[in-house]
């Protein structure tokens, strides 16, 4: 079992995409990782022998931020936005889209379900 920053990587899958398991590490920083350790990025994650392992792991932990450290840090970003009170942080604490998306009809993933409001009946006389 191939484990790296604490994530289990798919034995069957290619080299390049099953370092994409680990959160911060994407298609092209994996590809980056196996040509510094000079490993075929065909090679699938079970075919891996210990020093490839061991190479892997060791150039990410020296070279990149991932998983809980990274995580921590975008909240830390995200949180001083709020706190300085900027216009994205204030999205940030509405739950709407930052980067100038429509909300009228559409940016469900970040407003969440809808809330349907229901229309005042008219008093009867």
């Amino acid at each position: 079992m191939a484990r790296i920053a604490g994530i289990d990587l798919p034995k069957n899958k290619r080299g390049v995409i099953g370092l994409t398991y680990v959160y911060g590490i994407g298609a092209s920083r994996a590809s980056k990782i196996l040509d510094q350790a000079n490993i075929n990025p065909d090679k699938k994650v079970g075919e891996w022998n210990d020093e490839e392992l061991t190479a892997i792991r060791n150039y990410i932990t020296n070279s990149f931020k991932t998983e809980g450290e990274l995580r921590s840090e975008v909240q830390l970003n995200i949180k001083r936005l709020m706190d300085i009170g900027c216009y994205r942080g204030t999205r940030h604490r509405k739950g709407l889209p930052l980067r100038g998306q429509s909300t009228k009809n559409n940016a469900r993933t970040r407003k969440g379900k809808r809330k349907t409001v229901a229309n005042k009946k008219k008093a009867t006389k």
